[in-house]
Protein backbone atom coordinates (compact mmCIF):
# COMPACT_ATOMS: atom_id res chain seq x y z
CA UNK A 1 0.00 0.00 0.00
CA UNK A 2 1.19 3.33 -0.85
CA UNK A 3 2.35 6.31 1.49
CA UNK A 4 -0.46 8.40 0.49
CA UNK A 5 -3.05 5.28 1.00
CA UNK A 6 -1.93 5.03 4.50
CA UNK A 7 -2.46 8.13 5.25
CA UNK A 8 -5.71 8.47 4.24
CA UNK A 9 -6.87 5.52 6.07
CA UNK A 10 -5.23 6.97 8.71
CA UNK A 11 -7.12 10.37 9.00
CA UNK A 12 -10.83 7.74 8.27
CA UNK A 13 -9.61 5.59 11.25
CA UNK A 14 -9.41 8.94 13.32
CA UNK A 15 -12.40 10.37 12.26
CA UNK A 16 -14.69 7.48 12.59
CA UNK A 17 -13.75 8.01 16.58
CA UNK A 18 -14.90 10.28 19.20
CA UNK A 19 -11.94 9.53 21.29
CA UNK A 20 -8.27 9.41 20.78
CA UNK A 21 -6.03 6.77 19.79
CA UNK A 22 -2.77 5.60 20.57
CA UNK A 23 -0.05 5.61 18.62
CA UNK A 24 0.04 1.83 19.61
CA UNK A 25 -3.36 1.32 18.73
CA UNK A 26 -3.13 3.35 15.41
CA UNK A 27 -0.16 1.02 14.86
CA UNK A 28 -2.06 -2.21 15.20
CA UNK A 29 -4.98 -1.12 12.86
CA UNK A 30 -2.81 -0.05 9.92
CA UNK A 31 -0.05 -3.19 10.79
CA UNK A 32 2.52 -0.95 10.70
CA UNK A 33 5.29 0.31 12.95
CA UNK A 34 4.48 2.62 15.92
CA UNK A 35 7.22 4.76 14.68
CA UNK A 36 5.90 4.86 11.23
CA UNK A 37 2.36 5.93 13.01
CA UNK A 38 4.51 8.91 14.48
CA UNK A 39 6.12 9.83 10.95
CA UNK A 40 2.66 9.87 9.44
CA UNK A 41 1.08 11.97 12.23
CA UNK A 42 3.59 14.57 11.54
CA UNK A 43 3.18 14.33 7.87
CA UNK A 44 -0.47 15.02 8.16
CA UNK A 45 0.29 17.65 10.42
CA UNK A 46 2.40 19.57 8.22
CA UNK A 47 -0.04 19.30 5.34
CA UNK A 48 -2.58 21.33 7.44
CA UNK A 49 -4.85 18.36 8.84
CA UNK A 50 -5.86 19.39 12.33
CA UNK A 51 -4.45 16.67 14.55
CA UNK A 52 -4.46 17.30 18.29
CA UNK A 53 -2.08 14.59 20.01
CA UNK A 54 -1.41 14.36 24.41
CA UNK A 55 1.43 12.21 25.67
CA UNK A 56 -0.72 8.93 27.22
CA UNK A 57 -3.70 9.79 26.05
CA UNK A 58 -3.39 9.86 22.26
CA UNK A 59 -4.64 11.37 19.48
CA UNK A 60 -7.60 13.10 17.74
CA UNK A 61 -9.05 15.04 15.00
CA UNK A 62 -10.08 18.55 15.80
CA UNK A 63 -13.57 18.87 15.61
CA UNK A 64 -15.38 20.33 11.99
CA UNK A 65 -12.57 18.71 10.28
CA UNK A 66 -14.30 17.08 7.05
CA UNK A 67 -12.45 14.23 4.39
CA UNK A 68 -11.77 14.80 0.55
CA UNK A 69 -14.46 12.51 -1.71
CA UNK A 70 -13.56 9.24 -0.30
CA UNK A 71 -11.48 7.06 -2.18
CA UNK A 72 -11.93 2.85 -2.62
CA UNK A 73 -9.18 0.12 -3.46
CA UNK A 74 -10.18 -2.12 -5.76
CA UNK A 75 -11.19 -4.81 -3.28
CA UNK A 76 -12.65 -2.63 -1.02
CA UNK A 77 -15.29 -1.31 -4.10
CA UNK A 78 -15.54 -5.76 -4.99
CA UNK A 79 -16.62 -5.92 -1.32
CA UNK A 80 -19.11 -3.30 -0.94
CA UNK A 81 -20.96 -3.95 -4.18
CA UNK A 82 -21.46 -7.48 -3.59
CA UNK A 83 -22.81 -6.69 -0.11
CA UNK A 84 -25.20 -4.18 -1.89
CA UNK A 85 -26.53 -6.71 -4.38
CA UNK A 86 -27.16 -9.31 -1.94
CA UNK A 87 -29.35 -6.83 0.08
CA UNK A 88 -31.05 -6.55 -2.81
CA UNK A 89 -31.56 -10.13 -3.97
CA UNK A 90 -32.66 -10.97 -0.21
CA UNK A 91 -33.88 -8.64 1.88
CA UNK A 92 -36.99 -6.68 1.11
CA UNK A 93 -37.92 -4.03 -1.04
CA UNK A 94 -37.07 -0.80 1.11
CA UNK A 95 -33.62 -1.92 1.99
CA UNK A 96 -33.09 -3.22 -1.37
CA UNK A 97 -34.01 0.54 -2.63
CA UNK A 98 -31.06 2.21 0.04
CA UNK A 99 -28.61 -0.52 -1.12
CA UNK A 100 -29.39 0.30 -4.76
CA UNK A 101 -28.89 4.63 -3.56
CA UNK A 102 -25.44 3.83 -1.74
CA UNK A 103 -24.53 1.64 -4.78
CA UNK A 104 -24.97 4.63 -6.90
CA UNK A 105 -22.71 6.56 -4.60
CA UNK A 106 -19.95 4.78 -4.59
CA UNK A 107 -20.05 4.62 -8.17
CA UNK A 108 -20.08 8.28 -8.74
CA UNK A 109 -16.78 8.21 -6.88
CA UNK A 110 -14.77 5.91 -8.83
CA UNK A 111 -12.32 6.96 -11.20
CA UNK A 112 -12.64 5.85 -14.93
CA UNK A 113 -10.57 3.10 -14.34
CA UNK A 114 -11.94 1.34 -11.59
CA UNK A 115 -15.74 1.79 -12.85
CA UNK A 116 -13.98 -0.41 -16.17
CA UNK A 117 -13.00 -2.88 -13.38
CA UNK A 118 -16.69 -2.88 -11.61
CA UNK A 119 -18.04 -3.44 -14.91
CA UNK A 120 -16.09 -6.93 -15.08
CA UNK A 121 -16.69 -7.92 -11.53
CA UNK A 122 -17.34 -12.10 -11.39
CA UNK A 123 -20.01 -11.90 -8.88
CA UNK A 124 -23.82 -12.24 -10.12
CA UNK A 125 -26.49 -12.42 -7.86
CA UNK A 126 -29.39 -13.43 -9.37
CA UNK A 127 -33.01 -11.55 -7.57
CA UNK A 128 -35.75 -13.97 -7.75
CA UNK A 129 -38.85 -11.57 -5.93
CA UNK A 130 -40.77 -13.82 -3.81
CA UNK A 131 -43.19 -13.52 -0.39
CA UNK A 132 -39.58 -13.80 1.87
CA UNK A 133 -39.28 -10.26 0.80
CA UNK A 134 -42.58 -8.88 2.10
CA UNK A 135 -41.71 -10.83 5.47
CA UNK A 136 -38.16 -9.97 5.89
CA UNK A 137 -39.53 -6.38 5.29
CA UNK A 138 -42.27 -6.79 8.12
CA UNK A 139 -39.74 -8.68 10.60
CA UNK A 140 -37.06 -6.14 10.10
CA UNK A 141 -39.28 -3.12 11.25
CA UNK A 142 -40.82 -5.03 14.12
CA UNK A 143 -36.95 -5.56 15.44
CA UNK A 144 -36.29 -2.26 14.93
CA UNK A 145 -39.45 -1.12 16.41
CA UNK A 146 -39.93 -4.04 19.14
CA UNK A 147 -43.28 -4.57 18.11
CA UNK A 148 -44.20 -8.25 19.13
CA UNK A 149 -46.07 -10.13 16.55
CA UNK A 150 -48.45 -12.61 15.98
CA UNK A 151 -47.35 -15.32 13.46
CA UNK A 152 -48.96 -18.76 12.16
CA UNK A 153 -46.23 -21.47 11.84
CA UNK A 154 -45.49 -24.31 10.04
CA UNK A 155 -42.57 -26.88 11.78
CA UNK A 156 -40.24 -29.32 9.91
CA UNK A 157 -42.94 -32.04 10.92
CA UNK A 158 -45.88 -30.24 9.14
CA UNK A 159 -47.46 -29.31 12.49
CA UNK A 160 -48.94 -25.44 12.64
CA UNK A 161 -48.95 -23.46 15.65
CA UNK A 162 -50.15 -19.62 16.56
CA UNK A 163 -47.41 -17.60 18.75
CA UNK A 164 -46.81 -14.14 19.98
CA UNK A 165 -43.08 -13.37 19.33
CA UNK A 166 -40.99 -11.06 20.24
CA UNK A 167 -39.03 -10.20 17.48
CA UNK A 168 -35.49 -9.76 18.56
CA UNK A 169 -32.91 -10.38 15.46
CA UNK A 170 -32.69 -12.00 11.90
CA UNK A 171 -29.74 -14.24 10.76
CA UNK A 172 -29.12 -14.83 7.07
CA UNK A 173 -28.21 -18.48 5.83
CA UNK A 174 -27.73 -17.26 1.99
CA UNK A 175 -30.48 -16.76 0.66
CA UNK A 176 -32.61 -17.96 3.70
CA UNK A 177 -33.54 -16.04 6.80
CA UNK A 178 -34.18 -17.56 10.02
CA UNK A 179 -36.02 -14.57 13.17
CA UNK A 180 -34.72 -15.06 16.62
CA UNK A 181 -37.40 -14.26 19.20
CA UNK A 182 -38.72 -14.68 22.35
CA UNK A 183 -41.63 -17.07 22.60
CA UNK A 184 -44.48 -16.35 24.69
CA UNK A 185 -46.10 -19.57 24.22
CA UNK A 186 -43.19 -21.64 25.49
CA UNK A 187 -41.69 -18.34 27.81
CA UNK A 188 -38.19 -19.60 26.13
CA UNK A 189 -36.11 -18.20 22.73
CA UNK A 190 -36.83 -19.76 19.89
CA UNK A 191 -35.85 -19.68 15.79
CA UNK A 192 -38.27 -19.20 13.33
CA UNK A 193 -37.31 -19.80 9.06
CA UNK A 194 -39.07 -17.40 7.17
CA UNK A 195 -40.13 -20.03 4.44
CA UNK A 196 -42.23 -21.89 7.38
CA UNK A 197 -44.18 -18.62 8.34
CA UNK A 198 -48.02 -19.18 7.42
CA UNK A 199 -49.32 -15.55 8.28
CA UNK A 200 -47.36 -12.70 10.12
CA UNK A 201 -49.62 -9.62 11.78
CA UNK A 202 -47.11 -6.72 13.44
CA UNK A 203 -49.11 -5.65 17.11
CA UNK A 204 -49.39 -2.38 18.12
CA UNK A 205 -48.13 -3.01 21.61
CA UNK A 206 -43.94 -2.86 22.38
CA UNK A 207 -41.91 -5.59 24.09
CA UNK A 208 -40.53 -3.86 27.33
CA UNK A 209 -36.84 -3.74 27.34
CA UNK A 210 -35.60 -7.01 29.62
CA UNK A 211 -31.94 -7.89 30.61
CA UNK A 212 -32.78 -11.82 29.83
CA UNK A 213 -34.64 -11.15 26.64
CA UNK A 214 -32.74 -9.67 23.69
CA UNK A 215 -30.63 -10.32 21.18
CA UNK A 216 -27.46 -9.37 23.09
CA UNK A 217 -28.46 -12.21 26.34
CA UNK A 218 -29.51 -14.87 23.50
CA UNK A 219 -26.47 -14.96 21.82
CA UNK A 220 -24.70 -15.15 24.76
CA UNK A 221 -26.43 -18.21 25.70
CA UNK A 222 -25.48 -20.47 22.78
CA UNK A 223 -22.10 -21.60 20.98
CA UNK A 224 -23.48 -21.01 17.33
CA UNK A 225 -26.75 -22.79 17.06
CA UNK A 226 -26.60 -26.19 18.38
CA UNK A 227 -28.99 -29.18 16.64
CA UNK A 228 -31.91 -28.48 19.35
CA UNK A 229 -31.65 -24.97 18.38
CA UNK A 230 -31.63 -24.78 15.00
CA UNK A 231 -34.61 -23.69 12.97
CA UNK A 232 -37.73 -25.85 13.04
Amino acid sequence: MRKSERLFQLVTLLQGRRTAMTGQAIAEELGVAVRTVYRYIQALILSGVPIDGEAGVGYRLRAGFDLPPLMFQTDEVTALLAGSRMVQAWTDADLAQAAKQAETKILAVLTPQMLIGVSRLPYRIPNFPCDENVVHGLLRKACEQRKKIAVAYQDSEGKSSERILWPLGMIGWGDRWTLLAWCEKRVAYRNFRFDRIQDITVLAERYPLHPQRNLEHYLTQIEGLKDEQRPV
